[in-house]
């Protein structure tokens, strides 16, 4: 995903992290938005003229309990 992606899809009128997430799919990496979520952010804030601290932050589900990647991996 690149930035001139988001702006696109925040001048179409998504304007929260969650609309964004539907539409591009972000924070759903392997990092699980750990690494992107703020710079997300500051791109709304900047492109809505807006305060970050007025970004409403995404919805976040930490699994209820980790599973090791073992255990989703079919054998041969």
């Amino acid at each position: 995903m690149t930035e001139e992606e988001i702006v696109q899809k925040i001048k179409e009128g998504y304007h929260t992290t969650d609309e964004l997430k539907r539409i591009l799919r972000l924070t759903m990496g392997l990092c699980q938005g750990k690494g992107c979520r703020r710079h997300i952010a500051r791109i709304i804030s900047r492109e809505l003229s807006i305060p970050i601290e007025k970004v409403k932050q995404p919805t976040h589900r930490p699994p209820t309990k980790p599973v090791p990647i073992s255990a989703t991996v079919k054998k041969l």
